[in-house]
Protein backbone atom coordinates (compact mmCIF):
# COMPACT_ATOMS: atom_id res chain seq x y z
CA UNK A 1 0.00 0.00 0.00
CA UNK A 2 2.22 2.28 1.15
CA UNK A 3 4.99 1.32 -2.09
CA UNK A 4 1.46 2.17 -4.45
CA UNK A 5 1.25 5.47 -2.91
CA UNK A 6 4.82 6.55 -2.89
CA UNK A 7 4.39 5.39 -6.93
CA UNK A 8 1.33 7.54 -6.94
CA UNK A 9 3.57 11.01 -5.34
CA UNK A 10 6.01 10.17 -7.85
CA UNK A 11 3.72 10.33 -11.02
CA UNK A 12 1.82 14.00 -9.66
CA UNK A 13 5.12 14.86 -8.79
CA UNK A 14 6.46 14.44 -12.07
CA UNK A 15 3.13 15.68 -13.86
CA UNK A 16 3.30 19.11 -11.72
CA UNK A 17 6.95 19.18 -13.62
CA UNK A 18 5.98 18.75 -16.44
CA UNK A 19 3.59 21.15 -16.29
CA UNK A 20 5.51 23.96 -14.68
CA UNK A 21 7.94 23.25 -17.81
CA UNK A 22 5.61 23.85 -20.48
CA UNK A 23 4.34 26.82 -18.95
CA UNK A 24 7.77 28.13 -18.68
CA UNK A 25 7.96 31.87 -20.21
CA UNK A 26 11.31 33.41 -21.42
CA UNK A 27 11.36 37.30 -22.15
CA UNK A 28 14.24 37.26 -23.65
CA UNK A 29 13.54 35.26 -26.39
CA UNK A 30 11.52 37.66 -28.00
CA UNK A 31 12.39 41.11 -29.55
CA UNK A 32 11.83 44.42 -26.80
CA UNK A 33 8.97 45.98 -28.36
CA UNK A 34 7.81 47.14 -24.84
CA UNK A 35 6.40 50.62 -24.22
CA UNK A 36 4.13 52.95 -26.50
CA UNK A 37 4.19 53.09 -30.30
CA UNK A 38 3.29 56.20 -31.79
CA UNK A 39 0.73 56.69 -34.73
CA UNK A 40 1.95 55.20 -38.41
CA UNK A 41 1.90 58.89 -39.52
CA UNK A 42 0.70 58.10 -42.73
CA UNK A 43 -3.40 56.81 -42.67
CA UNK A 44 -3.93 56.70 -46.68
CA UNK A 45 -3.45 52.92 -47.62
CA UNK A 46 -2.74 53.33 -51.58
CA UNK A 47 0.21 56.56 -50.91
CA UNK A 48 -0.22 57.13 -54.81
CA UNK A 49 -0.55 53.23 -56.27
CA UNK A 50 -3.21 52.89 -57.99
CA UNK A 51 -5.41 50.51 -56.44
CA UNK A 52 -5.96 46.65 -58.43
CA UNK A 53 -9.66 46.45 -58.01
CA UNK A 54 -12.05 44.84 -59.83
CA UNK A 55 -13.84 46.86 -62.95
CA UNK A 56 -16.90 46.21 -60.29
CA UNK A 57 -15.01 47.55 -56.92
CA UNK A 58 -13.67 50.13 -58.98
CA UNK A 59 -17.04 50.88 -59.70
CA UNK A 60 -18.01 51.11 -56.31
CA UNK A 61 -15.24 53.38 -55.78
CA UNK A 62 -15.55 55.60 -58.00
CA UNK A 63 -18.89 55.99 -56.68
CA UNK A 64 -17.84 56.37 -53.50
CA UNK A 65 -15.34 59.57 -54.81
CA UNK A 66 -18.37 60.65 -56.39
CA UNK A 67 -20.18 61.09 -53.09
CA UNK A 68 -17.83 62.53 -51.05
CA UNK A 69 -17.44 65.10 -53.48
CA UNK A 70 -20.55 65.91 -53.04
CA UNK A 71 -20.81 66.18 -49.34
CA UNK A 72 -21.67 62.51 -48.25
CA UNK A 73 -19.36 59.80 -46.51
CA UNK A 74 -19.51 57.80 -49.50
CA UNK A 75 -18.15 53.93 -48.33
CA UNK A 76 -16.15 55.03 -45.57
CA UNK A 77 -18.18 53.36 -42.34
CA UNK A 78 -16.17 55.09 -39.65
CA UNK A 79 -17.84 57.93 -39.87
CA UNK A 80 -20.76 56.42 -37.59
CA UNK A 81 -18.15 55.19 -35.17
CA UNK A 82 -17.93 51.95 -36.39
CA UNK A 83 -14.53 50.05 -35.57
CA UNK A 84 -12.31 50.19 -38.53
CA UNK A 85 -11.59 46.82 -38.66
CA UNK A 86 -8.20 44.76 -40.14
CA UNK A 87 -6.70 45.51 -41.48
CA UNK A 88 -7.61 49.52 -41.50
CA UNK A 89 -7.06 49.21 -37.58
CA UNK A 90 -3.22 49.07 -37.91
CA UNK A 91 -3.07 52.76 -39.76
CA UNK A 92 -2.97 53.02 -35.49
CA UNK A 93 -4.98 56.47 -35.47
CA UNK A 94 -3.97 56.29 -31.74
CA UNK A 95 -0.74 55.04 -29.93
CA UNK A 96 -0.47 51.36 -29.70
CA UNK A 97 1.10 48.94 -27.32
CA UNK A 98 2.16 45.37 -27.10
CA UNK A 99 2.17 42.96 -24.85
CA UNK A 100 3.44 39.20 -25.12
CA UNK A 101 2.27 36.39 -23.50
CA UNK A 102 3.25 32.43 -23.28
CA UNK A 103 0.09 31.86 -25.89
CA UNK A 104 -1.56 35.44 -27.16
CA UNK A 105 0.22 38.37 -28.27
CA UNK A 106 -2.15 41.51 -27.56
CA UNK A 107 -1.82 44.42 -29.46
CA UNK A 108 -3.60 47.46 -27.14
CA UNK A 109 -4.67 50.59 -29.42
CA UNK A 110 -6.77 53.30 -27.57
CA UNK A 111 -8.42 54.08 -30.77
CA UNK A 112 -12.48 53.24 -30.16
CA UNK A 113 -10.50 49.98 -28.35
CA UNK A 114 -9.28 48.15 -31.60
CA UNK A 115 -7.66 45.52 -29.35
CA UNK A 116 -6.44 42.81 -30.86
CA UNK A 117 -5.36 39.13 -29.66
CA UNK A 118 -2.61 37.35 -31.86
CA UNK A 119 -2.78 33.65 -30.73
CA UNK A 120 0.36 31.93 -30.90
CA UNK A 121 -0.40 28.90 -28.88
CA UNK A 122 -0.24 26.89 -32.05
CA UNK A 123 -3.98 26.30 -32.11
CA UNK A 124 -5.93 25.52 -35.70
CA UNK A 125 -8.46 27.37 -37.69
CA UNK A 126 -11.83 27.05 -35.57
CA UNK A 127 -14.53 25.45 -37.92
CA UNK A 128 -17.25 27.67 -37.21
CA UNK A 129 -16.97 31.28 -35.94
CA UNK A 130 -18.72 34.81 -35.70
CA UNK A 131 -16.89 36.78 -37.57
CA UNK A 132 -15.70 40.29 -35.81
CA UNK A 133 -14.10 43.55 -36.72
CA UNK A 134 -10.64 42.66 -35.75
CA UNK A 135 -10.81 39.25 -36.76
CA UNK A 136 -9.71 36.12 -36.07
CA UNK A 137 -5.59 36.29 -35.79
CA UNK A 138 -3.02 33.50 -35.51
CA UNK A 139 0.60 34.34 -35.15
CA UNK A 140 3.94 32.06 -35.31
CA UNK A 141 6.65 33.72 -33.54
CA UNK A 142 10.27 33.12 -35.75
CA UNK A 143 14.09 33.60 -35.28
CA UNK A 144 14.50 34.46 -38.75
CA UNK A 145 18.27 35.75 -38.43
CA UNK A 146 19.04 32.50 -36.39
CA UNK A 147 20.49 34.58 -33.64
CA UNK A 148 18.36 32.36 -30.95
CA UNK A 149 15.98 35.41 -30.31
CA UNK A 150 12.62 35.51 -32.18
CA UNK A 151 12.88 38.63 -34.58
CA UNK A 152 9.78 38.50 -36.49
CA UNK A 153 5.80 37.61 -35.70
CA UNK A 154 3.61 36.33 -38.84
CA UNK A 155 -0.13 36.48 -38.37
CA UNK A 156 -2.75 36.03 -40.59
CA UNK A 157 -6.39 36.74 -39.88
CA UNK A 158 -9.90 35.46 -41.17
CA UNK A 159 -13.57 36.10 -40.04
CA UNK A 160 -13.42 39.79 -40.34
CA UNK A 161 -16.41 41.51 -39.81
CA UNK A 162 -17.93 44.59 -42.17
CA UNK A 163 -18.83 46.99 -43.34
CA UNK A 164 -15.20 48.17 -43.77
CA UNK A 165 -12.76 50.03 -45.67
CA UNK A 166 -9.32 50.29 -46.15
CA UNK A 167 -8.51 53.98 -45.15
CA UNK A 168 -10.21 57.63 -45.24
CA UNK A 169 -10.32 57.72 -49.40
CA UNK A 170 -13.67 54.48 -49.32
CA UNK A 171 -10.97 51.81 -50.75
CA UNK A 172 -13.50 49.16 -50.62
CA UNK A 173 -13.55 45.69 -49.17
CA UNK A 174 -15.51 42.91 -50.89
CA UNK A 175 -19.15 42.20 -49.39
CA UNK A 176 -18.26 38.67 -49.23
CA UNK A 177 -16.62 38.60 -46.18
CA UNK A 178 -13.94 36.66 -47.21
CA UNK A 179 -10.56 39.12 -46.68
CA UNK A 180 -7.55 37.05 -45.72
CA UNK A 181 -4.71 39.86 -44.08
CA UNK A 182 -1.08 38.43 -43.54
CA UNK A 183 1.35 40.34 -41.46
CA UNK A 184 5.07 40.35 -40.63
CA UNK A 185 5.47 42.57 -37.91
CA UNK A 186 9.67 42.98 -36.94
CA UNK A 187 11.77 45.83 -35.10
CA UNK A 188 13.73 48.04 -38.04
CA UNK A 189 17.06 46.06 -38.28
CA UNK A 190 18.73 49.56 -37.94
CA UNK A 191 16.50 50.89 -35.22
CA UNK A 192 14.86 49.24 -32.78
CA UNK A 193 12.94 52.15 -31.77
CA UNK A 194 10.76 51.66 -35.34
CA UNK A 195 8.42 49.14 -35.61
CA UNK A 196 7.66 47.85 -38.96
CA UNK A 197 3.93 45.93 -39.91
CA UNK A 198 4.42 44.82 -43.39
CA UNK A 199 0.51 43.59 -44.32
CA UNK A 200 -0.37 41.92 -47.06
CA UNK A 201 -4.38 42.04 -48.05
CA UNK A 202 -6.00 38.96 -49.94
CA UNK A 203 -9.41 40.05 -51.15
CA UNK A 204 -11.89 39.13 -53.76
CA UNK A 205 -12.36 43.45 -54.58
CA UNK A 206 -8.93 43.60 -55.74
CA UNK A 207 -7.17 41.48 -58.71
CA UNK A 208 -3.76 40.40 -56.87
CA UNK A 209 -2.74 40.24 -53.22
CA UNK A 210 -1.79 43.89 -52.33
CA UNK A 211 0.99 44.88 -49.87
CA UNK A 212 1.66 47.87 -48.02
CA UNK A 213 4.27 48.47 -45.03
CA UNK A 214 3.25 50.52 -42.21
CA UNK A 215 5.76 52.39 -39.77
CA UNK A 216 5.71 52.87 -35.74
CA UNK A 217 8.23 55.16 -33.57
CA UNK A 218 8.58 54.31 -30.42
CA UNK A 219 7.40 57.02 -28.21
CA UNK A 220 10.15 57.44 -25.23
CA UNK A 221 9.05 59.19 -21.98
CA UNK A 222 11.03 59.58 -18.91
CA UNK A 223 7.85 59.70 -17.05
CA UNK A 224 4.16 57.30 -16.19
CA UNK A 225 2.90 56.82 -19.47
CA UNK A 226 -0.55 58.27 -20.28
CA UNK A 227 -3.40 56.67 -22.57
CA UNK A 228 -5.99 58.71 -23.44
CA UNK A 229 -9.65 57.03 -24.13
CA UNK A 230 -10.86 57.91 -27.43
CA UNK A 231 -14.46 57.42 -27.94
CA UNK A 232 -16.11 57.90 -31.49
CA UNK A 233 -19.96 58.46 -30.03
CA UNK A 234 -18.65 61.17 -27.90
CA UNK A 235 -19.84 64.96 -30.20
CA UNK A 236 -20.25 63.14 -32.93
CA UNK A 237 -22.47 64.87 -35.13
CA UNK A 238 -23.51 62.87 -37.80
CA UNK A 239 -26.87 61.44 -38.04
CA UNK A 240 -27.93 58.39 -40.26
CA UNK A 241 -31.67 58.21 -41.06
CA UNK A 242 -32.63 55.83 -43.23
CA UNK A 243 -29.28 55.34 -45.97
CA UNK A 244 -29.26 59.20 -45.86
CA UNK A 245 -26.50 60.84 -43.32
CA UNK A 246 -27.36 64.30 -42.36
CA UNK A 247 -25.06 66.45 -39.47
CA UNK A 248 -26.12 68.18 -36.76
CA UNK A 249 -25.53 71.91 -36.26
CA UNK A 250 -23.71 73.80 -33.15
CA UNK A 251 -27.38 74.97 -32.15
CA UNK A 252 -28.66 71.58 -32.75
CA UNK A 253 -30.65 71.63 -36.02
CA UNK A 254 -30.39 69.29 -38.56
CA UNK A 255 -28.58 70.37 -41.36
CA UNK A 256 -28.50 68.55 -44.90
CA UNK A 257 -25.22 67.38 -46.05
CA UNK A 258 -25.78 67.42 -49.87
CA UNK A 259 -26.62 70.33 -52.19
CA UNK A 260 -30.79 70.06 -52.71
CA UNK A 261 -30.88 67.00 -49.93
CA UNK A 262 -34.37 66.02 -48.73
CA UNK A 263 -35.43 65.96 -45.39
CA UNK A 264 -35.95 62.50 -43.25
CA UNK A 265 -39.17 61.15 -43.79
CA UNK A 266 -41.38 62.56 -40.91
CA UNK A 267 -44.23 60.60 -41.23
CA UNK A 268 -44.31 59.10 -37.53
CA UNK A 269 -43.77 62.65 -35.71
CA UNK A 270 -47.12 64.61 -35.63
CA UNK A 271 -46.89 68.42 -36.09
CA UNK A 272 -47.41 71.01 -34.12
CA UNK A 273 -48.62 73.43 -36.09
CA UNK A 274 -51.87 74.51 -36.41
Amino acid sequence: MRSLIRMSAMALALCVSAAADAQIFDPGKYPDIAGRWGESGDNRWARGEKAPLTSEYQAIFDSNLKDVAEGGQGTDPMYRCLPPGMPRVMHAYAPMEIVITPGTTYMLIEHINDNRRIYTDGRDWPGEIDPVFAGYSIGRWTDERGSGRYDVLEVETRFIKGPRSLDGSGLPTHADGQSIVKERIYLDPGNADILHDQITLIDHAYTRPWTVTKSYPREKTTGPVWWLEAVCAENNSHVVVGKDDYFVSADGYLMPVRKNQSPPDLRYFQSNAK
